[in-house]
């Protein structure tokens, strides 16, 4: 092991240390791993993929589900210095072609859930040499694709003979994008070790915690924030498929879960159905979740229903994803607040765009920067997009988030809003979140996107997407009105009423697509009185 240890090294690190604890459980296909066990099937995938050709810097692409499967791999993938490159695994043909091709990935893994958007894509991936379907347990594997399970038995057991360093490359973890294509973010190994240690301090993890998987594990925050920390610390990984609230109630009875990581939507769909469920949560220690500020009515809900401590995590794939955290104790008397710096983790707050030495004053609002140990190396062949998002001060360097925010008195961050989405209208800024956050206070809005348009009067004209029933726009023009939480400026003109609001995986909206009208909608719009 080098001075400094890469993502394999901790994983061998728990054998030494626990290789009897369990590491892995998967329900699905009734496997449970103890460390030793989890450790052995890395090494034999590893030496698999050296035999498969693989060889250090390949990009190796998962289109899959939550599964051992992706654990093994990305950990395989570490051992042998392979750049792991997790697809969303609900991508159409078209998204993944794009992916795979500027990655130049070499092999794809992928599952009968997947299948037939991997074979859409499949005649158009340039530098594809090797498919792998991980169903051959259960399932005839496609002629072209080998068998992952095959693969496993094949390999030796013994520790694959590659020289990985911290400074090599991890991953490329594609940004799900608010605003536009996906881009490659490339973290090292180095990266990861620093995230590992501050989620475990954040959490206060000990190799007793029992962890449950179910938000993606192809997303950075299930993955950095949870299985890596977890499988470094010593604690057990139950990892379900796919999220379904009564299975996730189950296994925490089940299993004596003791952390889970949820978005608030999540978190939301779990405490309700936990009110109507009689399952022993009581194992629950932490409910972690980011993405969005808990909202009041549903972390009271949770605190009633599930447990008592919450943890927000605050950040983005490009820095690790988190940097910021809010732990329980500040939960209420900061509520709303993103929370302070992570340890070795510095936030400045400057004017758009300026650089990093020109802060605005404290309760003023001004783009977020963040510097972090865990920081990307770059953006995958996106050089102008690097050296937008990351600048140098003093021998410090930035990144440069593109959220808008301040701090309050002490210290603690406030998001306010994206800094694409803020609208100008009549020479006033407008950040679209506060004006969600009271139609969100009405009973009968269960979602709301608010984005500027063009106005010739205006500029920008606000208007706002609503999920909602039984209300129109006279209703939610009054109820703003009302409400003394917002100036008659800020108020939407016109009301869009949708099924549903376009999201990306880490189920935060796509404005971009409302703005462009992308939004697969056919809304009802109503327009109220200036």
């Amino acid at each position: 092991m080098s001075a400094h240890p890469t993502l394999g090294d901790t994983l061998e690190g728990t054998v030494e240390r626990h290789p009897d604890r369990d590491a892995i459980v998967y329900p699905r296909k009734d496997q449970r791993w103890t460390f030793a066990e989890f450790d052995e099937r890395v090494n034999r995938l590893a030496n698999a993929l050296l035999e498969a050709g693989i060889e250090k810097g390949d990009r190796v692409a998962t289109v899959l589900y939550n599964g051992s499967e992706i654990a093994l791999t990305v950990y395989a993938c570490a051992k042998i210095g392979a750049v792991f490159t997790p697809l969303n695994f609900r991508l159409p043909a078209g998204e993944i072609e794009y992916i795979i091709n500027d990655a130049a990935a070499e092999m794809v893994l992928f599952e009968s859930d997947t299948r037939e958007s991997v074979e859409g894509a499949r005649p158009n991936l340039e530098t594809v040499s090797e498919y792998v379907y991980i169903d051959d347990d259960r399932d005839e594997v496609p002629e072209y694709a080998s068998g992952f399970y095959s693969m496993l038995e094949s390999g030796s057991p013994e520790k694959p003979d590659v020289n990985v360093d911290e400074d090599d490359v991890y991953a490329f973890i594609y940004t799900s994008g608010t605003t536009g294509r996906p881009k490659g973010v490339v973290h090292e190994h180095r990266d990861m070790i620093e995230h590992n240690l501050l989620c475990i301090a954040e959490a206060n993890m000990t190799r007793d915690d029992v962890g449950l998987s179910m938000m993606p594990l192809y997303h950075c925050a299930e993955l950095h924030c949870n299985l890596f920390p977890r499988v470094h610390r010593g604690a057990a990984s139950v990892i379900h498929h796919e999220f379904e609230p009564d299975a996730v109630l189950e296994a925490i009875d089940e299993h004596d879960v003791t952390l889970v990581f949820a978005a608030p939507t999540a978190w939301n769909a779990l405490s309700m159905t936990a009110a109507e469920m009689d399952a022993d949560v009581s194992s629950l220690r932490l409910g972690l979740y980011g993405a969005a500020p808990m909202p009041e009515q549903v972390l009271e809900n949770c605190r009633e229903h599930l447990c008592d401590d919450y943890l927000q995590a605050y950040g983005m794939t490009e820095i690790g994803p988190a940097g910021v955290f809010q732990p329980p104790e500040d939960q209420l008397s900061k509520q709303g607040s993103a929370g302070l710096p992570g340890l070795n983790h510095r936030l400045r707050i400057v004017e758009p765009d300026a650089d990093p030495d020109q802060e605005v004053d404290d309760g003023e609002i001004g783009e977020i920067l963040i510097s972090s140990p865990c920081t990307m190396r770059e953006y995958w062949n996106r050089p102008e997009a690097t050296a937008e998002s990351l600048r140098e001060a003093d021998g410090t360097t930035w990144y440069y988030t593109g959220d808008l925010g301040y701090q309050d008195d002490d210290g603690y961050l406030y998001v306010v809003d994206r800094k694409d989405d803020m609208i100008v209208s009549g020479g006033e800024n407008v950040y679209p979140a506060e004006v969600e956050d009271v139609l969100f206070a009405h009973d009968a809005v269960e979602e709301a996107a608010v984005v500027g348009e063009p106005d010739e009067e205006w500029g920008e004209r606000i208007v706002a997407y609503v999920v909602a029933d039984g209300v129109d726009a006279a209703d939610l023009d009054e109820f703003v009105l009302e409400s003394d939480r917002l100036a008659d400026f800020k108020r939407p003109r016109t009301y869009y009423f949708v099924d549903e609001l376009p999201k990306n995986p880490s189920g935060k909206v796509q404005k971009f697509k409302l703005r462009e009208d992308e939004a697969a909608v056919e809304p009802e719009a109503e327009t109220v009185s200036s």
